[in-house]
């Protein structure tokens, strides 16, 4: 591959993105330390491209090696200067799932939804965070939401499954 930023970048979010449905533990490790590796490459060209920043922050989320830490304190500096950037509020949304703090994750899915209420990933993570929580109402009302979107027959009929047996 050639090492450019673009290069880099493509691969890495493509990645980022494949392994967050990815079950198998060692192969998301394993696809989680390669993201980040591409990651760090781009960072390397432009230290300074929020994607990029949150991209490599998020990798920790999914196990890659290191100093998870550094890479959610970077997530949050991006949000912090730039409260309206979706990519880095949904992942720190998604590593705050991840690490059981389902009141942050709620607060950052909901801030999503603010900026990009079309985010159906958001409403079906809320909807999840909630259900967990034993939140029966609002896991209801955010399925009900987000099944307004959806288009495949069998997943429709799932979720309403899912909906009549959280009533």
């Amino acid at each position: 591959m050639e090492n450019s930023e673009k290069n880099l970048n493509f691969a890495a979010h493509s990645m980022l993105e494949e392994l967050r449905g990815t079950s198998d533990v060692s192969l998301k490790t394993w696809m989680a330390n390669q993201a980040n590796d591409l990651f760090s490459r781009s960072l390397k060209i432009d230290p300074n491209n929020d994607s990029t920043l949150i991209g490599w922050g998020s990798t920790y989320f999914f196990g890659a090696g290191g100093a998870p830490m550094e890479g959610i304190l970077k997530i949050r500096e991006v949000a912090q200067r730039d409260p309206s950037n979706i990519f880095a509020q949904f992942m720190l949304g998604y590593g705050g799932m991840v690490s059981g703090q389902t009141d942050k994750a709620i607060e950052r899915f909901l801030k999503v939804l603010e900026l990009d209420p079309t985010n159906t990933e958001a409403v079906f993570l809320l909807a999840e965070l909630y259900e967990r929580e034993g939140k029966k109402k609002e896991a209801v009302e955010w399925y009900q939401k987000g099944l307004k979107e959806v288009k495949n027959s069998e997943l429709i009929k799932a979720l309403e499954e899912k909906i009549n047996s959280l009533k």
